[in-house]
């Protein structure tokens, strides 16, 4: 599987409650409004780039949020459950198993297999759920491009590409260098 599928349930719609019963395979398992998003394991530069965004973010995070990557199971409603690359909570709001209250921020590192999935569906279901703050990141560029929910819509707030310093003040100020989230070490 290379892409993104789509699985329609025949009995109705997925719940949260139907996660316990998928296989544990590397696979990574979301639901999106009742419908099962399924995508292969991330590749090695993903990794990368989310490892060292975590490290900005944990690093600039001010008390009373928590910087959290995933897997970690953010469900708003009974019909889904995302996981965002990185995601920012509110330090009360975090639960033993999942999280349920408003995120701060969200990030999606996109792939090929991934774009459709962060540009359009998450990005709607994170407006949607009131996420003041959305990033995606696009390693191949590299590039990232913050969105702001302004009147409950998403707006952008700032873009930086290649060596240009991204300067986003939400959820807190953080500088990012899209350059160098990609770069080998010693590069």
């Amino acid at each position: 599987m290379g892409r993104m599928t789509m699985l329609p349930r025949a009995d109705g719609e997925w719940t949260v409650e139907d996660l316990v019963h998928l296989p544990d395979d590397g696979l990574q398992y979301e639901l999106l409004d009742g419908m099962l998003l399924v995508t292969p394991a991330p590749a090695l530069l993903h990794q990368r780039v989310v490892a060292r965004l975590h490290l900005l973010l944990a690093s600039a995070c001010p008390a009373g949020l928590e910087v959290f990557f995933a897997p970690v199971d953010w469900r708003p409603d009974r019909r889904t459950s995302l996981q965002p690359d990185l995601l920012v909570v509110r330090g009360e709001d975090v639960e033993a198993q999942s999280l349920t209250a408003p995120l701060v921020l969200a990030v999606e590192v996109i792939s090929p297999s991934t774009r459709r999935k962060d540009e359009l569906l998450k990005r709607a279901k994170y407006e949607e759920s009131d996420v003041p703050a959305y990033w995606i990141v696009d390693p191949a560029e590299p590039s990232l491009h913050a969105l702001d929910l302004v009147e409950g819509r998403y707006g952008t707030a700032m873009r930086a590409a290649g060596d240009e310093v991204a300067r986003p003040r939400r959820p807190f100020p953080v500088d990012v260098v899209p350059a160098a989230l990609v770069s080998s070490p010693g590069k």
